[in-house]
């Protein structure tokens, strides 16, 4: 069985897609339909930069889901390639839920590319900045992180955002609250914590206000049931049902990413080979999680015809 996985925020980088776009007109295509979609010039942003404007959160985010369709498309288009003929469920870290729902064809590109621009906007709104933050817990486990969080919060927020994998947890809340627990990670057992260059604080409960402008637009957005049952972040299971759907991408913006739990339940069902549109991230995450696993990241135009070929 074969889950098709896409990177979330973080895997950006200047150049991305330039490559694959001047190999192939399908991939072109799609950064033209969500420069239309935005009404924005966000695929020379993409190619030429400057950096600090593509790791902006509102660019950022339909970027990265921009780049992973590109490529899919390229798979589709001149490859033939059918998602939901060679897949059996597909996935996405954080923001890429709504790349794995739009590759699922459960909404269009541009519905995906305006709700995550907008996702960008309201996610950077929710707290002024330099009053949250986020940091990487290295060696830690979820139970470690659990009780380092709780031990920092002192009154603040100060909770698990990301379970990336068994070794690496991320935590996010108030800036002073983080940085107490990055300073106290020895005293839990916890090998090493470090700050992440983030604007806003995700996945916590100051998140709400943008949890609250999410499920007004998820509510007039046309969503479909996907092709291929969709694993929502936040429940480490897989949803089909549009009005699911909503539900559970409004919780995400506040709630805890599941990753390790929802690699390891796709293990458990089955599934032997994880495919990474898009990116390179989230396959050392899957290694790590489902050890016997094959895992294939699929970025350049050399990497889609060796899937093709291997498929």
């Amino acid at each position: 069985m074969r889950a098709f996985i896409f990177p979330g925020q973080g895997s950006q980088s200047v150049g991305m897609g330039k490559a694959l776009s001047e190999a192939s007109a399908a991939a072109k295509e799609v950064f033209q339909e969500v420069d239309d979609a935005l009404s924005q010039n966000l695929f020379r942003i993409m190619c030429e930069g400057p950096e600090a404007d593509l790791t902006l959160t509102e660019n950022a985010q339909p970027a990265i889901m921009a780049n992973a369709m590109a490529t899919l498309r390229v798979l589709e288009k001149e490859g033939g390639l059918r998602m939901a003929d060679k897949g059996d469920y597909v996935a996405g870290h954080s923001l890429g839920e709504y790349t794995a729902l739009c590759g699922a064809e459960a909404f269009d590109l541009s519905t995906a590319a305006c709700l995550l621009k907008l996702r960008g906007q309201a996610m950077q709104a929710a707290v002024p900045v330099g009053e949250g933050a986020m940091a990487a817990l290295l060696g830690a486990d979820m139970e470690k992180a659990q009780a380092l969080s709780d031990a920092a919060a002192e009154g603040e927020v100060c909770t698990v955002a990301n379970d990336n994998d068994p070794t690496q947890v991320v935590i996010s809340g108030h800036r002073g609250a983080v940085e107490r627990a990055v300073a106290m990670v020895k005293d839990h057992g916890i090998k090493r914590g470090v700050l992440l260059p983030v604007s806003a604080p995700f996945h916590c409960p100051l998140m709400q206000p943008a949890a609250d402008a999410m499920k007004e637009a998820l509510g007039k957005a046309s969503i479909n049931a996907p092709l291929l049952p969709v694993y929502a972040n936040v429940l480490a299971a897989p949803i089909a049902a549009p009005d699911d759907i909503r539900a559970r991408l409004v919780e995400q913006v506040t709630g805890r990413v599941r990753w390790r739990e929802s690699v390891a339940a796709m293990a458990e069902a089955g599934v032997t080979d994880f495919v990474e549109l898009g990116g390179k991230v989230l396959g050392s995450m899957v290694k790590r999680i489902a050890p016997d696993a094959n895992v294939t990241s699929v970025v350049t135009m050399e990497d889609v015809e060796a899937l093709l070929a291997a498929l």
